[in-house]
């Protein structure tokens, strides 16, 4: 008996189990004349799987159901298949990205997409929290491929067929470029996988979705009038307009909760008064701009914050180390209302080491980026003290992009503004 899988054309959890067969020599029939809703809601799909969810492989020893599971089963056909990696720690990486894909990057795309395709009630609070965790999963994942071609090793495995396949409907169908360009990284490796020769081969060519799907309008079903009520109807009268109540979810949109940034007391301190003189002052730096930042720095409205990257050790390639610092910044852009920063990438050999100096609205780094921008851990930040010398010139020196910077050349610069 030959492996079966039942799903229809077109299901990226169906190209799991394909894609694996490709690279595994391993054949796999995808049944014909699948209708969903009606094939998998019949007694002989419902004993394979109870749920009737689909893709079901059935194969001489029972059926399995469960994308992942289908995929690792077809693979594991072929005996020291390199699709789960070359090593026990490949081996553990590979399942670790399997994982990162199904709890990470899936449900994200799913709770973006299938509210706008009516599959489930669309909500504007539930659509941003599922943006907001998709983009903090891609933004890890494009660290993690700034340097690398696969997620594993230096070829495809298990981990790069399943995360494609569960980008696929997003880039298919939502992510347009302006999305997605903010993950450079993500981008090169998706249009890398969909067209390697076995991925064409099940998905086909794929096209970038060019406009988000607009939101479904639920419209009512007319009432019909009750037998009894057409009987004892009323001579017809003239008729009067309808009020027509909008459908809750044309309802105006509740206000947003104000940023806790917003409820601080009012400060002397104008912060794009600041980005401008930074961005418009070209010579006499120190003399016009960094003397400006201090007339105009309210140490109770603002902070200052040196950063110190903790893993100095792993900058060992220069191109890889500054887009770190590029990625990190892009990450940062949901506090550009609150906050100005500078970037430093110092020394002229590797190990490079990454040095900050942040401007914050408010005492605290705000909690909000803590939460939402995931570099953050990897920094120590300590609190300015300008009543310091030393530390109120070392503020000076980094917006200044002095260099030497503390007896080291700078590899680069780069402006938070």
């Amino acid at each position: 008996m030959a492996l079966v899988l039942h799903s229809g054309p077109g299901n990226k959890n169906a190209f799991k189990a394909l894609i694996a067969a490709e690279y595994s020599g391993v054949k796999v029939e995808l049944t014909k004349n699948f209708e969903m809703g009606v094939t998998n809601k019949t007694p002989e799909f419902l004993k394979m799987n109870p749920l009737g969810k689909v893709p079901v492989l059935e194969t001489p020893e029972g059926a399995v159901f469960e994308s992942n599971a289908i995929a690792r089963y077809v693979a594991r056909l072929n005996d020291g298949n390199p699709l789960f990696g070359s090593s026990r720690i490949e081996q553990a990486h590979v399942e670790q990205w399997m994982d990162f894909a199904a709890t990470e990057v899936d449900p994200g795309v799913a709770w973006y997409l299938y509210p706008r395709l009516g599959y489930i009630p669309y909500s504007q609070t539930t659509e941003e929290t599922a943006i907001a965790s998709l983009k903090r999963a891609l933004g890890s994942l494009n660290t993690h491929l700034a340097s690398k071609t696969f997620l594993v090793g230096h070829s495809v495995t298990l981990a790069d067929i399943v995360l494609t396949c569960n980008l696929y409907h997003g880039f298919a169908r939502i992510l347009t470029k302006s999305f997605t360009s903010e993950f450079p990284h993500v981008e090169r490796y998706f249009w890398t996988m969909v067209n390697q020769p076995n991925f064409k081969k099940v998905m086909g060519d794929v096209k970038q979705a060019e406009s988000v799907p607009p939101v479904l309008k639920k419209t009512a079903a007319p009432k019909e009038p009750k037998a009894k009520d057409v009987k004892k109807e009323a001579p017809k009268e003239a008729p009067k307009p309808k009020v027509v109540e909008a459908p809750a979810e044309e309802e105006a949109p509740k206000p947003k909760p104000k940023n806790p940034l917003d409820l601080l007391p009012p400060s002397k301190m104008i912060l794009d008064d600041w980005k401008r003189l930074y961005s418009n002052t070209k010579t006499n730096f120190r003399e016009v701009a960094i003397k400006g930042f201090w007339d105009m720095y309210d140490p109770e409205g603002y902070s200052l914050w040196f950063c110190d990257y903790k893993y100095n050790e792993e900058n060992t390639v220069s191109f890889v180390t500054m887009n770190k610092v590029g990625g990190f910044l892009q990450r940062m852009d949901l506090c550009r209302k609150y906050a100005f920063g500078k970037m430093l990438v110092v020394g002229s050999e590797p190990p490079f080491k990454l040095k900050g100096l942040w401007l914050f609205r408010g005492q605290e780094v705000p909690k909000f980026v803590m939460d939402e921008v995931y570099d953050m851990e990897l920094y120590e930040w300590t609190k300015v003290d300008i009543s310091d010398e030393a530390q109120r010139e070392r503020v000076s020196a980094m917006i200044e992009d002095q260099e030497p910077f503390e007896g080291e050349a700078l590899l680069d610069a780069k402006c938070f503004k």
